[in-house]
């Protein structure tokens, strides 16, 4: 496993797809069995991940299985949910008390946790103490939009990791150097990010958008600046990819042939769109769309939305497999099934920047 690589996985089977992704690149190559193991999810609220909001506990049932089936037995689990919700509640909602009753592994509600304080760069920050015994931490954030700072992924779901008190004071400071901060504090051995479902545009859920891919590599920093372009933005506007990067957490500087992809999404057919991802479908017409693409035109049209660029868009956008290997004289297609299209935006599947950028330069 290449640290400067990110691998993606398609499909809409968590479990199944996340152990022959690890079986794959083999993240535990040199790692010693008596390591303890952390993993992080992403629990902010008690609600499942069908929701946008929380990891899917599929996930990490086979990320467990998969380190058990390696030998590893010293695994935990550790969250702490946001402000306003207890995590045993989460823990609860989300899967997770069965998860650890069946691999026999604990459930730490680091909300119950003490904490430490560490400096870095000048600020002072202060930490769970039982962030301290992991030796090994795998972080599984949700892909999914974030109201303050536009994206939430591997850093900032590092927030999880710190008080209440520690949260709050976060917020008065502008979130995105504390973050940056806190990522250089704590140290991520091993990112999955969730991009199975993922909320459209806030943390707490409710707009689920169907993606169907699951990431995973080795710099947090990487990660977040190729999961911005899938959400439809540039690193430069999630300030804290960069200030992670300026104090040595990673590298935000990926192309294509940095990203691995071991499979297509050519099966994984959308599902009823929800929330307020159903006020976009009349800007488009879809016919058997796999979800990874559609998923990205989604993200692509919330994107244009927030900026007022909704009106650059004259005609239907065209997208899905019954197009594949047809001529259309109509609209913009989206994806590689769409060639046939005077105008289209290539991709198998396309992300929501590329989809932004073709309509902002046309």
């Amino acid at each position: 496993m290449r640290k400067e690589n990110i691998y993606v996985i398609y499909g809409d089977d968590p479990k199944s797809m996340i152990l022959d992704l690890l079986s794959r690149i083999n993240p535990e190559e040199g790692l010693p069995l008596h390591t303890r193991i952390g993993i992080k999810p992403n629990l902010v609220v008690a609600k499942p991940s069908t929701s946008g909001a929380t990891t899917s506990p599929e996930l990490t049932a086979g990320i467990i299985e998969y380190f058990q089936s390696k030998g590893y037995r010293n695994l935990c689990i550790l969250e702490s949910s946001w402000i306003g919700e207890r995590t045993s509640r989460a823990f609860k909602a989300c899967g997770y008390e069965e998860l650890s009753k069946r691999y026999d592994i604990p459930l730490i509600d680091l909300q119950k946790d003490s904490h430490t304080e560490c400096n870095v760069n000048g600020i002072k920050l202060n930490i769970c103490s039982k962030m301290k015994e992991i030796g090994y931490l795998i972080n599984i954030p949700v892909l999914k939009g974030h109201c303050q700072t536009n994206i939430t992924c591997a850093l900032k779901n590092l927030k999880g990791c710190i008080p209440n008190s520690e949260k709050r004071r976060f917020h008065t400071m502008g979130l995105h150097k504390p973050i940056a901060c806190l990522n250089k504090a704590i140290k991520q051995d091993l990112v999955i990010v969730d991009g199975i479902m993922g909320d459209l545009n806030f943390e707490e859920g409710g707009n689920p958008v169907r993606m169907n891919r699951i990431l995973a590599g080795k710099d947090p920093v990487l990660i977040d600046s190729y999961a911005a372009n899938l959400l439809g933005y540039d690193a430069s506007e999630i300030p804290y990819i960069a200030m992670a990067e300026e104090i040595g957490v990673g590298s935000a500087n990926w192309d294509s042939t940095r990203i691995v992809e071991f499979n297509n999404d050519k099966s994984t057919k959308i599902k009823g769109t929800t929330g307020q991802a159903k006020q976009f479908a009349k800007y488009i017409e879809e016919r058997d769309a796999c979800s990874a693409c559609y998923g990205s035109l989604i993200h692509a049209l919330d994107r244009m939305k927030t900026k007022g660029q909704l009106g650059r868009i004259k005609s239907k956008i065209v997208i899905g497999q019954y197009f594949k290997n047809k001529s259309i004289d109509r609209g913009v297609g989206i994806g590689q099934c769409t060639k046939g299209c005077t105008q289209h935006v290539p991709g198998c599947p396309p992300s929501a920047r590329d989809i932004v950028r073709f309509f902002e330069d046309n």
